[in-house]
């Protein structure tokens, strides 16, 4: 997925708290990137607006930290993600049973991978 710079610079003028170092996003580890790239290429395709992004990211932060999440930063990806999920079910681009399988799967594959090797999902890993 590439990124258009105007994109990104309206993501992070949009949406608050995305780590940055200077004007560009930074990531502690790849999946964040992608995350951040999935919800990129939805937002151009118009299937949710940044404003909308936002609400809904703010809603998943307000909801974890009445959980107990300690709101340090280290888990601001996971809310990311977590929001990209809830919209894209809520769109109807795939349903929450379906991520939910996906999720298991990757789940799964992990647990069968040796450490430091790629992990590639399999047929079998959807049980």
């Amino acid at each position: 997925m590439t990124s258009d710079p105007a994109s990104v610079r309206t993501a992070l003028e949009t949406v608050p708290g995305i780590p940055c170092e200077g004007e560009a996003p930074v990531f502690a580890e790849p999946w964040q990137a992608q995350a951040f790239a999935m919800a990129l290429t939805l937002q151009q395709r118009g299937v949710f607006s940044w404003n909308e992004w936002a609400d809904e990211l703010g809603a998943q932060i307000k909801a974890a930290i009445a959980g107990g999440d300690p709101d340090d930063g280290t888990t601001y990806y996971r809310h990311w993600l977590a929001t990209l999920e809830r919209l894209v079910a809520r769109k109807g681009i795939a349903s929450a049973e379906t991520l939910d399988r996906y999720y298991n799967a990757w789940d799964h594959a992990a647990d069968r991978t040796p450490h430091g090797q790629t992990i590639e999902l399999r047929a079998d890993d959807f049980r």
